[in-house]
Parts: structure tokens; sequence; C-alpha cells
């Protein structure tokens, strides 16, 4: 199944209310959140604090909260607390990768893992295991409106083949950068079960109509 999840690194800062109001409006029940220190990446964005204020505005909404950190074991439980119902961290960061995960599970939150373009897909098979969700950036994380980077795309059905091969049938496989009306229907049929989409949903001024259209567009991948 390919959902299309928001994220609120494309929304309004000045007017999050609003845009809190607009994501429900629009239909979609999963919101990515990108978490940047200015260290991990180039750019700085929001903290837990913005999190917990929006969470009582989307209830039933589930939280994807993207750690792209230097240091994402000691963001793990604010962000639990601020209502994270799952937290992706990044195996190029520093923390030590299982206590992260143990940290994850232990608050009853699912775990993910993701890589930047230039890390081998290979290097996460051996937490598969241990996590619900690989993230494949398919741009260089820190900014927003990059253009997809193809290679990255081709990295998915071997992820997938390797998570068959050990049983993770249910694994989900997320897509982060560049997703738009133009590849989002290639992306889906590569085997992603979350297309991530900032400026291509946030970004539009009819929300609504642009989050169902990217819908429509992976709805054919959705059996």
């Amino acid at each position: 199944m390919s959902i299309i999840a928001p994220s609120l690194l494309a929304a309004d800062f000045l007017n999050i209310g609003g845009e809190a109001k607009r994501f429900a409006d629009c239909g979609a029940k999963t919101l990515h959140l990108d978490i940047m220190d200015g260290q991990f990446v180039p750019n700085m964005t929001f903290g837990w604090n913005l999190v917990s204020d929006i969470r009582p505005l989307l209830p039933g909404v589930t939280f994807d909260v993207h750690l792209m950190v230097k240091d994402p074991l000691v963001m793990i439980d604010p962000f639990c607390d601020a209502g994270a119902d799952m937290i992706t961290i990044h195996a190029e960061s520093d923390s030590d990768i299982s206590e992260c995960l143990d940290a994850i599970e232990r608050r009853g939150v699912r775990a993910g893992i993701s890589i930047k373009p230039g890390t081998p897909v290979e290097s996460v098979y051996r937490w598969l295991p241990w996590v619900s969700l690989v993230l494949v950036m398919t741009v260089e994380p820190g900014f927003g409106g990059q253009v997809l980077m193809q290679s990255c795309v081709d990295k998915i059905p071997l992820l997938r083949a390797e998570a068959e091969r050990q049983g993770r049938q249910s694994l989900l496989i997320s897509v982060d950068g560049g997703v738009n009306e133009e590849n989002c229907a290639d992306v889906a049929a590569a085997g992603a079960n979350i297309l991530v989409a900032g400026s291509a949903v946030f970004g539009q001024q009819d929300m609504t109509a642009a989050f169902r259209s990217l819908s429509d567009k992976v709805a054919p991948f959705n059996n």
C-alpha cells in the first residue's frame, strides 16, 4: 500500500495553526516531521515543543518524526513525550544505532532507520529485524524543494527483496525528497509505501486538491 505523507517542512510557520487545519482538512492521515539540528545537516527546523503544540490539533494523525540530527539518542524521549508515533534515525548519525532503536522500542513507538543518497542500501540490512520502517532519502537532506534522484529510487526494489528474504514482508519503505505529480507513481511502483511530499502538498495554494491528486496517482499501488 502506498500513501502520501505531507511534510511540515514546507508549511508556513508564521501560521502553524492554520497549516495544521489545512492538513486536517485535506484528509491526510500521516504527517512527516523533519527535525534538523544544523550539525548533521546544514539547516535547522523545529523542536519537540512545536510537535507537542500541534499534537492536540491533529488527533488520530500518525506523527512520523524524522531525526536528521547528529545525536538522536538524546532526542528520543522528548519527541516521544511530544506525541511521536514513529521515530526514524539516520544510519550515519553519531549515536549508537542499537541504543537508539532500543530507546524507541521501550517507549512503545515504531522505529525507523534512514540513509542518505550516498549511503549504500546494504548498510541497513542488518537492522531490518529491529525496525518497522526504512526511509530512503532521494535528495541530500537539509533543504526542501530539491529534485528527486533516480539512483536512490533504484534502492527500493533491492531493499524490498532483502526484507522479503529476511521474512520482513511487513517492512514499510518510505521515500523523502522531491516527490511530485510527475514521479510519485514511479516511486510507488518501485515499492515505496510512504511517499513524503513537502512543496508538492503544503506548498500548493489548494492543499486538498494537491494531496488528492498525488493520492490518486499512487492509488493503483494500494493492493
